[in-house]
């Protein structure tokens, strides 16, 4: 088993995570197999997905090499059934101390999400190894580098309305990395069993935050 240090610095060399939120358990595990072929090998489950702790203990079981997390955790019940079933990495949505502590407990990484400073501030100091600013569709990139100014030691992950047109300029504004739902997990290409259309948006997003991290270096 793996230590938290190095699956963090994992975590962190792989800067992009999706986030799988499905109405129903059907093909997750093509879902993650197929974003996994387009190169995103850090792949959270949401807990509002039926049979989402069976997906992640199905998933951490057959595929090696990706790190399998669980998502809207709002408990530390939860955070431990999750951790139990293989996860990880735990990611909330909000600022849930008892996450943040039952994750530490197991020695897991944890995203806490936060809006504010205040929220990312008491997220980080309670012990998050990142934070979630979401949503980021509505705050926006230049949120994300205000907010770098006085706390740049705190990794923000934007969540919420990232794609791969839009994501170059998050990472640009001090981005530890990204997570992509909505746009990567195509419902209507997932109802069509065209799970080809994931990998290929998969793909376009790891190389668009390649892009712009050798953009920033040169």
């Amino acid at each position: 088993m793996l230590n938290k240090s190095v699956i963090l610095r994992s975590i962190l060399d792989m800067e992009v995570v999706c986030a799988v939120r499905r109405d129903s358990s059907d093909q997750l595990l093509r879902i993650v197999e197929a974003i996994r072929r387009g190169g995103i090998q850090c792949i959270e489950i949401a807990m509002t997905t039926p049979l989402a702790l069976q997906a992640i203990e199905e998933a951490t079981g057959k595929l090696d090499g990706v790190v399998m997390g669980a998502g809207t955790v709002l408990d530390g019940t939860t955070a431990r059934q999750a951790i139990l079933a293989g996860a990880s990495l735990i990611v909330t949505p909000t600022v849930e101390l008892d996450v943040i502590e039952m994750a530490h407990r197991y020695g897991k990484v944890v995203i806490s999400g936060a809006m504010t400073p205040t929220e990312i501030l008491t997220a980080w100091e309670a012990g998050a190894d990142m934070v979630k600013i979401f949503p980021a569709s509505l705050l926006g990139p230049s949120y994300l580098k205000a907010i770098q100014g006085p706390l740049p030691q705190i990794p923000l992950v934007p969540t919420g309305g990232i794609t791969a047109d839009n994501a170059s300029e998050f990472i640009q504004a001090g981005a530890a990395m990204v997570c992509v739902g909505g746009w990567l997990v195509d419902k209507k290409a997932v109802v069509e069993g065209r799970y080809e259309a994931l990998t290929k948006r998969a793909h376009q997003l790891v190389e668009a935050v390649r892009k712009a991290r050798e953009g920033m270096v040169s």
